[in-house]
């Protein structure tokens, strides 16, 4: 593995060879919440993991919202000289990878969503959101942190591997106070994406926990028959952590979608 850094200061792990695939965490989190998966995509593909700013390695030097997010994984790719990559976002990094194919069509092979959603917050979340940021700013990251972690696995998973929950949370408590904060405000402002779908040039690939308290299925499952291609994934017993809580299934749902969606850039050439 080969750790790299922008001129910009975002850091990432690049791994493997073949078409490109970049996996985008979620929050609270960094690159390495995809370790349990990312050596058995990288046999068949070359693997880009960035730390999003505010994450991990990446500092945060301006705005976090997820156009500028986008931004710099544009960047990464461009370091790379990779022209077109299957974008894979987790939670808010499909925020992320809703943005970037916004921005960036043709830059798209496959667009594959993991426990995420091109839907803005609604009023509700918003003010969850914001009591968070209040709670966060009074000094209460680790009750924070504490309390939404859990939240993030099915009661399966929590039952079964405690053990898993309670490193999650340790590994969380490394993003700053003021990182999270800034994270936040970007989700909360994010714009409804769902036009990307609409006129979506590339196949989509939902993955869906059954037990998500996060994003509901049911919610998903509005969204995921907009785009012309998809492929649409269930997991029992599994909350919004499938790449923690199912890391088999996921490594090969993610495999077999990379493959199409190649496939289909190829033929289309």
């Amino acid at each position: 593995m080969q750790h790299n850094t922008t001129n910009a200061g975002i850091f990432y792990r690049k791994m493997g060879n073949g078409p490109a695939m970049v996996l985008l965490h979620g929050f609270p989190a960094d690159g390495t919440l995809w370790r349990n998966v990312w050596d058995e995509l990288a046999v068949s593909n070359t693997v880009i993991i960035p730390d999003l700013p505010g994450s991990g390695n990446s500092p945060l030097n301006g705005d976090a919202g997820m156009a500028d997010l986008a931004e710099r994984i544009n960047e990464v790719l461009a370091e790379e000289h990779i022209d077109k990559a299957v974008i894979t976002g987790h939670s808010m990094g499909g925020y992320v990878a809703f943005a970037y194919a916004k921005l960036y069509p043709e830059k798209v092979a496959g667009l594959s969503l993991v426990h995420s959603t091109p839907a803005a917050d609604g009023d509700e979340k918003k003010k969850t959101r914001q009591k968070s940021i209040e709670l966060i700013q009074k000094g209460g990251k680790t009750q924070f942190i504490g309390q939404m972690v859990p939240n993030l696995f099915s009661d399966a998973v929590k039952q079964s591997n405690p053990m898993i929950v309670k490193e999650q949370i340790e590994r969380s408590m490394s993003v700053e106070a003021a990182s999270i904060i800034s994270l936040y405000k970007g989700m909360m402002d994010r714009p409804d994406t769902s036009d990307v779908l609409n006129v979506a040039p590339f196949p989509v690939q939902w993955i869906c926990g059954i037990d998500d308290n996060v994003i509901p299925y049911k919610k998903i499952l509005g969204k995921c028959h907009y785009s012309p291609i998809n492929f649409v994934t269930f997991y029992n017993n599994c909350g919004h952590m499938s790449m923690l809580e199912a890391p088999e299934q996921l490594t090969d749902d993610l495999k077999t979608f990379a493959m199409y969606s190649n496939r289909q850039l190829h033929l289309s050439q």
